[in-house]
């Protein structure tokens, strides 16, 4: 690793100002304790259904599975006042699968790409997943950042890779994860954040990470980013938007997150324009609470048909 490099990571640092860890945790401690009920909390579970992006990203995906899990965003719920996800999301070879069930419909395709989740082929083979998933019908595209890069202090080589990516991506969305527990310190999170925000379109996504690290949706690195987010806003006008995935199972959870959007970036971050949960594992839990604030009873959880994973 070169003195330059490391140096490189230092100056963006200081740049954009390094981040005071205490306080980030004192602040999110207390999203715990906001207290919100009956129809507050209908709304926010409802809107937190319409926020996530329902996946699979296993190797025995099939076509039949993939088709299921379209049915499911859709339709979550027999109750038709219960919204459809924000989007299916799937691997490459699994886009047209998708496409055959959600053309038309208001949930979008999205694609991880880039040698998700490692990001670790040649750029040009990257570059050439994302053109072939958009090709397929792709709307979105979930892109991981090369971690190594980043963390060697090679910022230019990481930054004009997603420069890339964003290029062959044309209109689609693109994702930016990050893979968080591997960057290691909030610093290099709210770094990380800028470095692509440079380079994202309005509409645009930063993600905490790839779900399948452990350690990474954590309220602490959603807060960072949000804020990343916000200080980009107010000197720019660019308006980026936020995803985070990766071990967000009950609607407690998701519930905090949301009064974390609010209270960081207000209202106009609160829909699925500007906010997604890469958390699958989650669909069922808010399905169950929002059947408990119907009837009064908790149903057992067989009684919900299952998403897929936990990412």
């Amino acid at each position: 690793m070169s003195s330059r490099n490391v140096s490189a990571l230092r100056c963006l640092i200081n740049e954009v100002g390094p981040v005071d860890q205490v306080g980030v945790e004192e602040r999110v401690a207390k999203y715990a304790t906001r207290s919100i009920k009956k129809d507050a909390k209908v709304f926010a579970l409802k809107l937190a259904v319409s926020m996530i992006d329902l996946t699979t990203l296993e190797g025995k995906d099939t076509p039949g599975k993939v088709v299921s899990l379209c049915r499911k965003a859709l339709r979550p719920d027999d109750d038709p006042g219960i919204p459809p996800t924000a989007a299916v999301c799937v691997y490459p070879a699994m886009v047209r699968h998708a496409r055959d069930i959600l053309q038309g419909s208001p949930v979008k395709i999205a694609s991880v790409a880039t040698a998700f989740p490692s990001g670790q082929v040649p750029l040009k083979n990257r570059l050439a997943e994302v053109r072939g998933a958009i090709a397929e019908g792709a709307d979105e595209i979930d892109m991981v950042i090369n971690r190594g890069a980043f963390l060697s202090g090679a910022l230019q080589e990481v930054q004009d890779e997603i420069s890339a990516v964003v290029e062959a991506c044309g209109p689609a969305t693109l994702k930016v994860i990050f893979e968080t527990s591997e960057l290691e310190t909030y610093d290099n999170i709210r770094a990380a954040s800028f470095l692509a925000m440079r380079v994202l379109r309005s509409g645009d996504f930063i993600k905490t990470s790839t779900g399948k690290t452990a350690n990474n949706a954590t309220l602490g690195n959603n807060q960072v980013m949000l804020e990343a987010i916000r200080d980009h806003y107010l000197d720019t006008g660019v308006a980026i938007s936020m995803k985070p995935a990766g071990g967000i199972r009950t609607a407690k959870q998701a519930i905090q997150f949301l009064i974390a959007i609010k209270e960081t970036l207000g209202d106009a971050w609160l829909n699925n324009n500007r906010y997604r949960f890469g958390a699958s594992a989650l669909l069922n839990d808010l399905l169950r609470q929002l059947a408990k604030e119907r009837t009064g009873h908790y149903q057992a959880p067989w009684n919900f048909s299952e998403a897929a994973g936990s990412y």
